[in-house]
């Protein structure tokens, strides 16, 4: 069997694209049972209610977040890392409930987060997540940094994209006006560097840096020249809604990480077998590496499901 690095084989990689897919799917059927749903209760004069609407909607992503942080249907194998999609209703909530009911879900987010890693700690570094597993480890300040770590960055998951969303909308909105660029640039520019940082780590020894490096500039042209061509609403919205993915999975990424940082820089060494001064490059891998896969993951599936959703019900921002 051909193996490309280490004990990772082709067979894997297949694997890990049909999971890939089967998770992507599984989004998209959650969208269509929704339209489903939608048309039917349209007709029933009982559900008119726009307010009734938002809160069934916010109880379906409610259960999806529940059901995906208590099961692997939160998680897609990528072969090198397994890349969380957990927070993916969240920012679907923030963006067609709005701020408030995302940060709600938010919060729901970040209690799983504190369940599981309070009565299952799968990993030694559980404790950051877990108000009670660092009280016995650091005293009484661990209850309000791990507080924090555990809700705070999910919380602004729930608000960070429907903002990031207005924004990429009115920059859009001037057609190919320099917020435009500003855009399309800035979207190619993470393609870039997510595809050749996951090449980097994907190939070590088939591939040399210059040669991922190559690859992922001209993935990052060839997205430039599709989103210059591109200038409908309809592709406008997509793009934003993207936008509003990345920013989503990276407002989780950067806030929990850098808050390891701050408040358990010491504690976490220990935890993962470190020394001290080399926890800002373990903390800089995962930012630089498993930050952006899972960044550019909610961007296609937010787009893709986000865009399903509009059909029926539109974006919270735009119904104002």
């Amino acid at each position: 069997m051909l193996r490309l690095r280490g004990n990772v084989s082709v067979r894997q990689l297949f694997t890990a694209k049909k999971h890939i897919v089967n998770k992507i799917a599984m989004w998209y059927y959650i969208s269509v049972l929704y339209l489903i749903y939608e048309n039917n209760n349209r007709r029933i004069s009982t559900m008119k209610n726009e307010k009734t609407y938002e809160l069934v909607l916010t109880a379906l992503f409610t259960a999806i977040i529940v059901i995906m942080a208590f099961t692997p249907l939160g998680y897609i194998p990528l072969v090198v890392i397994n890349a969380t999609i957990i927070h993916i209703p969240v920012i679907l909530g923030a963006l067609f409930l709005g701020p408030k009911k995302g940060a709600f879900l938010g919060f729901v987010f970040g209690f799983t987060s504190f369940i599981n890693n309070t009565f299952k700690a799968a990993t030694a570094s559980a404790f950051v997540f877990s108000p009670v597993l660092a009280y016995n480890m650091v005293g009484v300040s661990g209850i309000f940094k791990s507080l924090y770590i555990c809700f705070v960055p999910r919380i602004l998951v729930g608000i960070v994209p429907y903002f990031v969303y207005l924004l990429i909308r009115r920059a859009l909105g001037g057609g190919q006006g320099r917020g435009k660029i500003v855009v399309n640039a800035a979207a190619s520019l993470i393609l870039f560097v997510s595809v050749r940082a996951f090449l980097i780590r994907l190939f070590p020894e088939a591939l040399s840096a210059a040669v991922c490096t190559v690859i992922g500039l001209i993935a990052g042209i060839v997205l430039m020249i599709v989103l210059t061509l591109s200038g409908s609403k309809r592709e406008n919205a997509s793009v934003a809604l993207a936008y509003a993915g990345l920013a989503g999975a990276y407002t989780n990424t950067l806030f929990v990480m850098s808050g390891i940082f701050i408040l358990y820089k010491e504690a976490y060494a220990q935890a993962v077998g470190v020394a001290g001064e080399a926890v800002l490059d373990v903390i800089m891998g995962v930012v630089t590496f498993n930050g952006i896969v899972e960044a550019v993951v909610a961007a296609i599936i937010v787009a893709g499901v986000g865009f399903a959703l509009t059909r029926v019900k539109p974006v919270y921002a735009m119904k104002k």
